[in-house]
């Protein structure tokens, strides 16, 4: 007989939501599910509340601090829906015995088509083109073609890989920077080259790489500076890889053509101050919002604390190596 006393508390926005099946394979496994519905991030004090008596929480754009996870007496396991935890204070969870899970693989694709759609937008003006003739103006914006030009990815893991292989239906040359240069990367004609070479030969830049310590800050001014003027720069890995006071006077003193990011420093919450520039897109957090990616998504959590509550080790658990490569 399932033993229905696991409890799971859902922060993820969307689990539950675009696709129902996650949900209802916990309930099937003998979980009681509670979705906290919100529109903002919550406090470490709602958090608390929502979740005092959770065997398992499932995170999506909401944190965990030191503070919640040692409030809850009988977490178990904290499972990212998605594959990012730097919200998550994994040492605090570790030192309580809470393990952390995570959907490493599921939205590559996903994320790859909306880089490039940002990247095809940015270039070609394709949104502010749709703005004015909303608005009555008819005016063709010129824009840069990319066949032909040179693209720069930083973090050549599966998605930066994923964006490789439609550059190359674009006919573009490419350039990828990484602390492991894989082998199968070749294929896409992919070129590995140091970080500061790759900035000043690419047209377009495009960020694929975890938030580590190493990578925090990783652009900065002297960094944005070596770029070409008419350059684009790409980011829907993380925030806090790019100084947002340096990107900010690079868009607002042209050195950049322009800018698109799907992350962002609190989420949900607002865009950034220079959202407003011509040249800035932003969505939001948006990679793998698809019924595909969510599905996948949402039983590979689904998956992750079912093996807890049945104390077989989880697929996707973290663990300090897979903090460092991803």
């Amino acid at each position: 007989m399932q033993n229905a006393s696991f409890k799971v508390v859902s922060f993820a926005a969307t689990f539950g939501v675009f696709t129902t099946e996650p949900k209802q394979r916990l309930e099937d496994a003998g979980c009681e599910v509670k979705i906290i519905k919100h529109s903002r991030v919550l406090t470490d004090a709602e958090k608390i509340g929502c979740a005092r008596d959770a065997d398992a929480v499932i995170l999506g754009g909401n944190g965990m601090s030191r503070r919640v996870i040692n409030a809850l007496p009988k977490l178990k396991v904290i499972a990212q829906h998605g594959r990012g935890i730097d919200g998550i204070d994994y040492k605090a969870a570790t030192d309580k015995g809470v393990m952390v899970v995570n959907t490493p693989g599921v939205n590559i694709e996903e994320t790859a088509d909306l880089t490039f759609g940002l990247i095809l937008d940015l270039e070609r003006h394709i949104t502010q083109m749709n703005d004015d003739l909303k608005a009555g103006v008819w005016e063709k914006r010129a824009g840069h073609s990319l066949y032909g030009k040179t693209i720069g990815i930083i973090g050549v893991g599966d998605i930066g890989l994923a964006v490789a292989r439609r550059a190359m239906g674009f006919g573009m040359d490419i350039l990828g920077n990484d602390i492991r240069q894989r082998p199968d990367a070749a294929k896409t004609g992919l070129m590995f080259t140091g970080l500061n070479d790759l900035l000043k030969r690419s047209d377009i830049v495009t960020i694929h790489t975890p938030l580590t310590a190493s990578t925090t800050n990783l652009i900065g001014a002297k960094e944005l500076k070596m770029m070409r003027e008419d350059a684009i720069l790409v980011n829907t890995s993380r925030w806090g890889i790019i100084r947002k006071e340096a990107l900010e006077k690079a868009l607002q003193s042209g050195q950049l053509m322009g800018y698109a990011t799907d992350v962002h420093e609190q989420e949900p919450g607002p865009a950034p101050s220079f959202a407003d520039l011509p040249n800035v897109l932003v969505t939001p957090h948006a990679g793998s919002a698809t019924y595909e990616t969510n599905l996948r998504m949402g039983m590979t959590v689904a998956d992750n604390i079912i093996a807890v509550k049945d104390g077989v080790t989880p697929p996707n658990l973290v663990t300090p190596v897979s903090l460092i490569f991803g």
